[in-house]
């Protein structure tokens, strides 16, 4: 028996250093300001889950699940440890960051970018949305993304009422001028539209990062309701979610930046993508999943329910999903998530660091620096 659990145990042991230390990609050139960046921020950083409720909204009915009269919403919080203390003020207001998961995802889905910008002294939180996460009622249910820009809002509600809450660890600690969403897929979806739709955004939002977020119903008129910087992230050999009409129509809204990543999977931008690089291609498993997800909702123009050609939502048939036959290589997950998280900080440090020259630097970074470093990253603007 002993000699048979000492066996597991090298094993397992076994299974930790290859899952940790093979197929990981070259490290970046020591030499470069893009190696220099993706150094994690000098604050040690500490995170914690709660769960909150909003009674105000139902969680809607869908398949064999009855619906609720509230939304349950499991939310981790990531912040700097040694800037926040319990029972003390903060310092400095910090800036506060929400990413939205993908369908079918986790509030951890973002967790590589949550920890690096929380190290850089951002709060950073992130939900499980009740009906669109891994483990939703029933199965998960796209439909619900409309209903995702109110979660982003009540979860704003709460950390700012923490930010007036005497005692509380973010006493002081929220900067409601430097409020930035990102997400991922149908995230990156609900980023969108609680940043820009004429209806359900949340005014206090001053950036968004949609990273391979589907846009292909929203017009120009969509994003003419308010201005603020936007910056997509996608791939062309995404595929899950069509580059040419979801990524490129991102240049016709004002002030916009499109940063692609070639040979970046769809799947690979999520955390867990690092456990698939001995995968030719990981969008395989995201496809797989997602299409016997969608192939079992009775809701074929499920986007209709976003808004109205009023709203600059036009009802459009989804591009196809899942087309490419065979998929192409795509590029080891790890490396496109060092890629995406450069992006997304300096995206972020150009515009909410308290210093000017260190938001001129992050923007030159962004769109000079990381291109001109990094063979797979290109950039386009919409300079209007």
């Amino acid at each position: 028996m002993k000699r048979l659990l000492l066996v597991v145990a090298v094993v397992i042991v076994a299974l930790g250093l290859l899952l940790t230390f093979s197929k990981r990609p070259e490290p970046l050139d020591a030499a470069l300001e893009s190696a220099q960046r993706l150094q994690d921020g000098p604050h040690p950083v500490s995170s914690f889950d709660i769960t909150l409720e909003d009674t105000t909204r139902p969680s809607q009915p869908h398949g064999d699940f009855a619906g609720r009269d509230s939304r349950t919403l499991k939310t981790r919080i990531w912040y700097p440890a040694d800037l926040l203390k319990e029972g003390r003020p903060a310092a400095d207001p910090l800036p506060l960051l929400i990413y939205s998961h993908g369908f079918m995802s986790m509030r951890t889905g973002g967790a590589y970018m949550a920890e690096h910008m929380a190290s850089k002294g951002y709060i950073v939180a992130s939900m499980d949305y009740p009906l669109t996460n891994y483990n939703a009622p029933y199965e998960p249910y796209v439909v619900d993304v409309v209903n995702q820009p109110g979660d982003v809002s009540f979860l704003l509600d709460h950390l700012l009422s923490w930010h007036t809450e005497a005692g509380n660890l973010f006493e002081g600690a929220v900067d409601e001028s430097r409020i930035g969403l990102f997400g991922l897929s149908l995230g990156g979806m609900t980023t969108t539209m609680a940043a820009f739709h004429p209806r359900l955004h949340d005014p206090r939002v001053d950036a968004a990062v949609s990273i391979a977020g589907p846009s292909f119903t929203f017009t120009e008129r969509f994003y003419a309701q308010r201005g603020l910087p936007y910056l997509m992230i996608a791939s062309e050999i995404d595929a899950l979610v069509d580059y040419e009409a979801n990524a490129l129509p991102t240049l016709k809204v004002p002030g916009a930046m499109l940063l692609s990543i070639e040979g970046a999977s769809h799947t690979g931008f999520a955390d867990m993508a690092r456990f698939l690089r001995w995968m030719k291609n990981p969008d395989k498993i995201g496809c797989d999943q997602v299409k016997a997800n969608l192939e079992s909702s009775s809701e074929e123009t499920w986007f209709e329910a976003i808004g109205t050609p009023d709203e600059g939502v036009v009802p459009r048939d989804p591009p196809p999903l899942c087309e490419m036959d065979p998929l192409p290589e795509s590029m080891n997950p790890i490396r496109q998530q060092w890629l995406t998280q450069l992006a997304v900080a300096s995206f972020f440090d150009a515009q909410f660091a308290k210093e000017p020259s260190v938001r001129a630097a992050s923007l030159r970074y962004l769109t000079q620096t990381l291109p001109a470093e990094i063979a797979e990253v290109s950039i386009a603007m919409n300079n209007n």
